[in-house]
């Protein structure tokens, strides 16, 4: 479920000081209830993802597009990733997120882990079009008896390229491809996670 900036924003997450000149592009709840100390399998399931998982036909075919186009495009070359055409963000950390493990390495997507805390992840990823950030955290419910995992989306675009392909790419991150997603994470969320609820927050 998407939620308004302000359910990220609100909390003292440690991104805040590091992402300052990133814009905080959306927010979401996901369908992964469970109890305190139940974050780790949250990172560990999304750092396992792959975009050719989705159970959508329609959104791996329009993932496989975008890996096609930024082929043909030289959009995810070597030379415009984090490191190149961008210094890693692991640079601003404070010292004791720089000194601390990072987390986990990612199975297939392209993205970096910076840190990793007892309830926040964030990895960056970046091409020819953005850098940018996404943001896991731990949430308590508002019932105040469990927990839920959210998410938040950064992004700097690259100039007006940048701008015009999250222009793009806008209605069908939020109609196409987050949807499928949240479903099967859902799925496998209920099947691997011991003490999860039977339900996601309202």
């Amino acid at each position: 479920m998407k939620l308004p900036n302000t359910a990220h924003t609100s909390r003292p997450w440690r991104i805040h000081e590091i992402a300052t000149d990133f814009r905080l592009e959306d927010v979401w709840a996901l369908p992964t209830p469970g109890g305190p100390d139940d974050f780790p399998l949250l990172v560990g399931g999304i750092v396992a993802g792959d975009t050719a998982e989705t159970p959508s036909r329609i959104a791996r075919a329009l993932w496989a597009i975008r890996w096609k186009v930024g082929g043909v495009l030289g959009w995810d070359d070597p030379d415009t990733g984090v490191g190149t055409r961008v210094p890693t963000l692991r640079d601003r950390l404070p010292e004791d997120l720089r000194d601390a493990p990072a987390g986990p390495e990612f199975a297939v997507l392209p993205f970096t882990p910076l840190y990793l805390t007892d309830d926040e992840f964030a990895a960056e990823i970046a091409n020819k079009t953005v850098h940018g950030i996404m943001h896991l955290s731990w949430v308590p419910d508002d019932t105040g008896d469990g927990y839920h995992g959210q998410m938040a989306v950064y992004v700097k675009p690259n100039g007006l390229l940048g701008n015009l392909y999250m222009a793009a790419i806008n209605p069908f991150r939020h109609l196409v491809v987050y949807p499928p997603m949240m479903r099967l994470l859902e799925e496998r969320w209920r099947e691997e996670a011991p003490g999860a609820r039977a339900s996601a927050p309202a």
